[in-house]
């Protein structure tokens, strides 16, 4: 029988362990996207520094948003475009969805304005070619890579440093997603991306879903082409998309059954729909003052947002 002392001090060192104050920091990578991305991104990242993680940002020098200074430790690596380029391109890229508006994955992989999608996809070049950075994360010893996969590139440093990788996303294109997590697609009542049809489908529409489905397996590796050429030659060997998408150790998807269809899951994809909302600001005295203007129900409508990835 354990000593009495013993069994009283052991509650003690428990609560002890389990106090934020108490609890060892871990040392964190984290590889963002640019733009909406980031919006979403940046509070996560933010509340960990907050929490005593030691947070190091990997950023282009090029980009929006991800330049804005805060209080974490940023290193930065030179691109191959200029501002001027990527806001030339990303506009053509935006004026042919809003004018073809495609509901069909090749449809857009046709689209003459994909170069935006390179300008992203090469961003993973020039940050191996940076030497000394290569060389700090190398030696750095981070505990994992927080990221966003769009561009690929936090999942090539993943597997290039060897780490664990926690992504943070509403999804991925294609068909990765599923096939990484080797999780059912359940085409008969899970739409397709750009398919526009519900979860209840006639047979023709679940025909349709089938043949998109069969769509991207046959174009995805067009669109992620030159980054899987990058990420072969970074990570001298022969690597696919899935390659990369696999390694993945938490999916964090910013989705809400609220919003998004039903689907399978696996036990490493966590739902967190309420990081697209943001602490809504009180309205004015004047709004406030006005009859059949119910506060709490408009700040609620106005701090929720909804983001493709």
């Amino acid at each position: 029988m354990a000593p009495a002392i013993f069994t009283s001090f052991l509650p003690l060192c428990m609560c002890l362990l389990l106090t934020p104050g108490f609890a060892e920091a871990g040392k964190l990578l984290v590889v963002p996207m640019d733009g909406s991305h980031w919006f979403t991104m940046r509070p996560v990242v933010e509340k960990l520094a907050h929490r005593g993680h030691e947070v190091v940002l990997v950023i282009p020098e090029v980009s929006w948003y991800l330049g804005s200074s805060f209080n974490l430790t940023v290193k930065t690596y030179s691109t191959s475009y200029t501002l001027e380029n990527l806001n030339s391109e990303f506009q053509k890229f935006s004026d042919f969805h809003w004018k073809a508006q495609p509901r069909s994955l090749l449809l857009m992989l046709m689209s003459s304005s994909n170069k935006a999608f390179d300008y992203f996809f090469s961003h993973c070049k020039s940050l191996f070619e940076d030497t000394k950075l290569v060389k700090y994360l190398k030696e750095s010893s981070f505990d994992a890579v927080f990221l966003d996969p769009f561009d690929m590139c936090g999942l090539i440093v993943a597997k290039y440093l060897s780490l664990p990788s926690v992504v943070f996303t509403r999804g991925v294109f294609c068909h990765y997603l599923e096939e990484s997590t080797q999780c059912p697609m359940a085409l008969s009542y899970v739409p397709r991306d750009f398919s526009g049809f519900s979860d209840v489908m006639t047979f023709g529409q679940r025909l349709w879903n089938h043949i998109r489905h069969l769509e991207e397996r046959l174009f995805c590796h067009y669109l992620f082409k030159n980054v899987v050429e990058i990420a072969s030659e970074i990570l001298q060997t022969t690597v696919t998309a899935s390659d990369l998408f696999s390694q993945i150790s938490i999916w964090l998807l910013r989705r809400d059954f609220v919003l998004n269809y039903p689907k399978p899951v696996m036990p490493n994809m966590v739902f967190i729909g309420g990081i697209n909302c943001y602490e809504g600001k009180p309205l004015s005295k004047e709004t406030n003052n006005k009859e059949g203007g119910p506060n709490d129900y408009v700040q609620s409508v106005e701090s929720c947002g909804y983001e493709e990835s």
